[in-house]
Formats: structure tokens, C-alpha cells, sequence
């Protein structure tokens, strides 16, 4: 039976407590979920940069890791004991080999919290395998554009592809949790939606001219996802909004997917 194409989400991780969280957030997150049945997920993360070569994890039961600190110490209890996919990540790294991107199958490293976390909310039973790929280091958009062409066809093959990171992401401005939303960062993450809307990504790779980018985007690390998951689109496709809103009042927690129109 031919698997169905699956969608390409791109979901904002904001603060490692989105762990803990039982609100409107994880409740979309299990909703789009609830949507979707892929065979296998494959998820890139702001929080793994790798310089010479991209990697992608070849472990058959992949390390939950807890790379972030001074957090309650229930967070550090959680742990998200999932599947990995060995086969899988042979055959990405395979292809992206074959489109001319170095990459190598690394056995060691784990799931960092801007994979564990927002799969542990949609996925909570860990019941659907889970592998991770580096981004590369030097995170102009064309370059993360063309990774998302040469995962494309993953989603052929009935797996979601996942980009992890935040469209507003300013940790030196952060307020209490239920304060106002920052007049800048609220500037940018609506200029984000309606080009998106739209999908103008010609636009959206060029981010720097954009309202306030300098107060929402001091480092590029966590936009960067979104350009693989953009890079992943079909012509079919359209945007689905799963949720916007902020959390600390310079963290947006904009996630969408990408799937074919019905």
C-alpha cells in the first residue's frame, strides 16, 4: 500500500518548560499529530550546528539529552525514549552525499530538547522512530533551502519532516510568561506570517530587511529551520496554520505545516 506524502512542520520550541506544558500549545501539537500518520520522523534542530559535514544519527534508541540548565527539576525527569531508524539515516545520508552534501551517520549523539520536547508533545507515546540531523554551520537560506530540496522526497516515503527552532527568538528581552508581547517582536512575526501567507520565500530569505529582524533575530540559529522546511515544499502545497502566540513576551511560538491541498 502506497504511504501518504507526508506534510513538513515547522514547530517553535521557545523555553525548555514547553515541556511541562498542558495548554493550548501541546494541545495543537497533539491535534496536527492526531492528523498524520508517518512511518518515521526526521527532524532538524537550531541547537545542532555542524561544521565540516552534516550528521544524522544512526542509533537505534537515541539518547534524550538535557542541554540546557536552571530549569525545575522536572524537566530533568522527563525523558522521551523513542526509536531510532539506522537503515533510515544510511539512506539520507546517502542521498544528501549523492546532491553533492557532505554527510556522515553518527551513532553517539542523542535527541537535543529542540527535538525531544515538541515530539514528546505531539508524540507522546514515542511510538513513531526518530532520527536527527545537523544543520550546517554557515546558515545562509540558499544553503538551508537546497538541504530541504534534497529531503524532499522523504516525504514521499511517509516520513514528516521536522525544522525546530522559533521565528522570534530573543533571550536578552525576555519578560514573565503571561506579560505583553513585545511591540518589535510582534512586528516581525506578523511580517513572517503574511509572507508566508503568500509564500513568498524570495522574501522570506531576505529576513534582514524585515521589520525589527535586529530585535527578533539576533542570531540566526533558530530561524534557520524553516528555510529546510521550506526547502521541502511541493508545488501542492499549502500553509496550515497550527499556532501563533508568544511566550516571555520575545519568544514566538508560530508553527505550521506544509501538506498537500486536499
Amino acid at each position: 500500500m502506497a504511504l501518504d506524502v507526508q506534510p513538513a512542520l515547522f514547530v517553535s520550541h521557545g523555553s525548555p518548560l514547553l515541556a511541562l506544558d498542558r495548554g493550548p500549545f501541546s494541545e495543537a501539537l497533539r491535534g496536527f499529530a492526531a492528523s498524520v500518520r508517518p512511518r518515521a520522523i526526521a527532524v532538524v534542530s537550531a541547537h545542532w550546528l555542524s561544521r565540516e559535514s552534516l550528521f544524522v544519527t544512526s542509533s537505534g534508541r537515541p539518547e534524550t539529552l538535557y542541554d540546557f540548565g536552571g530549569f525545575p527539576r522536572a524537566l530533568y525527569e522527563l525523558s522521551y525514549p523513542v526509536r531510532g531508524e539506522p537503515e533510515l539515516a544510511r539512506r539520507i545520508v546517502d542521498t544528501l552525499s549523492a546532491r553533492g552534501l557532505s554527510a556522515v551517520a553518527q551513532a553517539t549523539r542523542g535527541l537535543d530538547h529542540g527535538a525531544w520536547i515538541p515530539l514528546r508533545l505531539g508524540w507522546p507515546e514515542a511510538n513513531v522512530p526518530v532520527i536527527q540531523l545537523s544543520l550546517p554551520r554557515e546558515l545562509g537560506p540558499e544553503r538551508l533551502l537546497s538541504l530541504g530540496r534534497a529531503l524532499a522526497s522523504l516525504r514521499e516515503e511517509g516520513v514528516l519532516l521536522v525544522g525546530s527552532g522559533g521565528i522570534v527568538h530573543n533571550l536578552r528581552a525576555l519578560g514573565p510568561d503571561d506579560g505583553p508581547v513585545d511591540a518589535r517582536a510582534k512586528a516581525f512575526d506578523d511580517w513572517f506570517a503574511e509572507k508566508l501567507a503568500k509564500m513568498d520565500v524570495e522574501s522570506l530569505a531576505l529576513w534582514p530587511r524585515a521589520p525589527e529582524a535586529d530585535f527578533a533575530v539576533p542570531t540566526p540559529e533558530h530561524l534557520a529551520p524553516v528555510f529546510v522546511v521550506l526547502g521541502a515544499r511541493r508545488p501542492e502545497d499549502r500553509v496550515e496554520p497550527i499556532f501563533e502566540g508568544f511566550q516571555h513576551g520575545s519568544l514566538s511560538l508560530r508553527t505550521f505545516a506544509l501538506r498537500p491541498s486536499i
